[in-house]
């Protein structure tokens, strides 16, 4: 492997799970970078929350949607979970009122390891992070059970691989539908955002 390829490796690894100095760079593109923030912001409006709704996102990586969220949902409470302590410290951050007043709670952990809440769900959403999932059926699955009756779930994911086109993401939606299908999801629906590559996000309801 040439020192380029391994250079590149390297810096695509911090976007995956931010650590290290590297990490925090990482960390500060993400929160800065003017497509993340669209992308945030827009799955977010996607899921209609409301003053009152308990949410969680998993892999809130700098924090942005985990604001916006905080700002809607006012008496409601936001929930986090990522895998990165970066991350975990730099969306504190962002959001250090909504933590200190007790409506946000954020914590480092996996998919795999979700916290446990007293009541159901109204929203979960997740941006670009499904790919990084063991069994995401299975997990998809556990989410389902953690959303009261008619709650809703977002998908979200703008591929990032070389070379990828509308139809990549095109793809990427009827994956994310055919694994929210298998978990028991229903009423799917995608919505598509024009950047480059498109960002697509899948909505599906907990029906009874």
């Amino acid at each position: 492997m040439t020192v380029r390829k391994r250079v590149i490796r390297q810096v695509m690894g911090q976007f995956h799970r931010p650590h290290g100095l590297g990490g925090r760079l990482a960390g500060w593109v993400m929160g800065h970078r003017s497509s993340n923030r669209q992308r945030n912001l827009w799955v977010v409006s996607l899921l209609g929350v409301k003053p009152t709704d308990r949410v969680l996102e998993i892999g809130f990586g700098p924090g942005i949607a985990i604001r916006e969220l905080s700002r809607v949902a006012t008496g409601g409470q936001i929930y986090g979970t990522d895998h990165s302590e970066v991350m975990v410290g730099i969306a504190t951050k962002r959001n250090a009122g909504a933590v200190r007043s007790g409506q946000v709670h954020l914590q480092c952990g996996s998919v795999e390891n979700l916290p446990k809440l007293d009541e159901p769900l109204d929203k979960i959403l997740a941006v670009n992070s499904m790919g990084l999932w063991s069994d995401p059926p299975q997990r998809l699955k556990e989410l389902r059970a953690m959303l009261r009756p008619g709650g809703q779930i977002a998908i979200a994911s703008q591929p990032r691989c070389p070379g990828a086109t509308s139809e990549t993401s095109v793809r990427a939606a009827q994956e994310i539908e055919a694994v929210l299908t298998e978990a028991g999801f229903a009423q799917t629906r995608v919505q598509t955002m024009p950047l480059d590559p498109p960002v697509v996000c899948v909505i599906a309801v907990n029906n009874p």
